[in-house]
């Protein structure tokens, strides 16, 4: 399904010796853990599809491209020891790229219940770095020409992000910190909120702080990209308005669409537009959902698709999945206290799907969302623009 990749069957750890030098969970299949989605293409189309997606620079805004534990239940334990397992099997056959690859983030529960720890952000960060030094087929990515050069060798760059900002607490230095630990982008406020401004789930949104414009400002001279997929509608406003380069939405939908907290209203959507960003369409289960297609699949996705081109224009509009390797819905329900899952989700009723057909990991993702353009009748300029282009050049002007 995907370009020729380097990767020779390295897997996370392997230079380690399992069951002494940590310890073994049974993991999740990275391939053909659930039935293979059928778009219904020609054969015409399937070439098409598979020529995109080889000749095009593809990127995912937003993915936890890491293997979970085949039983839910172990997912805490395995967390605890702070090995997460990257899905290099997975990610050779992709088609991307490069992916904003968001770490445990507010999983990131090595010391504490809770998440967001600053040393548990750093172990994290560190135990990967580790792993992706053993190996050359992922590369960390600390800038475009990385991205570039991924694209040319048959890698895929692995842009190192955190959903948000909390674990810097009131030390804007530490932003520096993370940049010179490789993280190249980072959201303002995950739900909850934090020094820098108001998480979505709050009732009364009080827009980025004083502290959160100096974070801005910060990561502005930096180089860093700021996501406000989490954040408050009134902290997003300000966020544009603070900061002097694109600000991006990683990982959301229109609210237009399914109204919950969890999607961006009009206003939101258009100034992100307006300010030269991008929005990285979300697909996390029981999200983005429409009432056309209200049993969340590909197709529920693309009528978020479809809404927010016509809002924002094609040129701000992009994907990131939000998915991983293993059971989605079973991490939110486990995690729902530490995510906000349920008020993020406060709106119509939905049915309960196990998995989101069609986008249930990062393997599958580019091809079904080329595949469907291309059934659609986009245009290959089209195409190459929301699954990589308009990334591309919004990092242009943000690194």
């Amino acid at each position: 399904m995907s370009k020729a990749t380097q990767y020779t069957g390295y897997q996370s750890y392997s230079y380690l010796t399992p069951g002494v030098d940590y310890e073994t969970f049974e993991l999740s299949d990275e391939l053909n853990r659930v039935p293979e989605y059928d778009l219904g293409l020609d054969a015409e189309q399937l070439s098409r599809t598979r020529r995109l997606l080889e000749d095009s620079i593809v990127v995912s805004l937003h993915d936890h491209p890491q293997v979970f534990p085949r039983d839910v239940g172990k997912i805490r334990e395995y967390i605890r020891t702070g090995r997460e397992h990257t899905g290099y099997a997975g990610l050779a056959r992709s088609g991307m790229t490069a992916v904003f690859d968001n770490l445990m983030d507010g999983t990131a529960c090595v010391t504490s219940k809770c998440g967001w720890k600053w040393d548990d952000i750093l172990y994290d960060i560190g135990m990967r770095l580790c792993d992706l030094a053993h190996q050359d087929f992922v590369r960390v990515v600390h800038g475009l020409d990385d991205i570039r050069a991924a694209h040319e060798n048959g890698q895929v760059g692995l842009v190192l992000c955190l959903e948000a900002s909390t674990p810097i607490e009131n030390e804007v230095d530490r932003i520096d910190l993370l940049y010179g630990f490789g993280v190249r982008q980072m959201g303002i406020a995950y739900s909850e909120s934090n020094t820098l401004g108001s998480g979505l789930k709050e009732k009364r949104d009080g827009g980025l702080t004083a502290f959160g414009r100096r974070a801005v400002a910060r990561m502005n001279k930096l180089g860093m990209a700021i996501d406000v997929s989490h954040s408050g509608d009134q902290t997003c406003l300000d966020v544009f308005e603070a900061s002097e380069k694109p600000v991006l939405i990683t990982h959301a939908g229109a609210r237009a669409v399914w109204p919950t907290p969890r999607m961006m209203p009009d206003d939101v959507l258009k100034a992100c537009a307006e300010t030269g960003g991008v929005l990285g369409l979300e697909a996390a289960p029981h999200t983005t959902l429409s009432k056309q297609h209200p049993r969340h699949s590909l197709e529920s996705v693309m009528d978020h698709f479809t809404y927010c081109v016509e809002l924002m224009g094609i040129e701000h509009v992009a994907f990131g999945p939000d998915t991983l390797y293993g059971d989605h819905v079973g991490l939110h329900k486990l995690f729902a206290a530490n995510l906000g899952v349920h008020d993020a989700h406060v709106g119509p009723d939905y049915e309960e799907v196990p998995y989101v057909a069609g986008l249930e990991n990062p393997t599958e993702c580019f091809f079904n969302i080329v595949g469907w353009l291309v059934k659609h009748g986009y245009s290959d300029e089209e195409i190459q623009l929301v699954v990589g282009g308009n990334v591309v050049r919004v990092l242009e002007q943000i690194w």
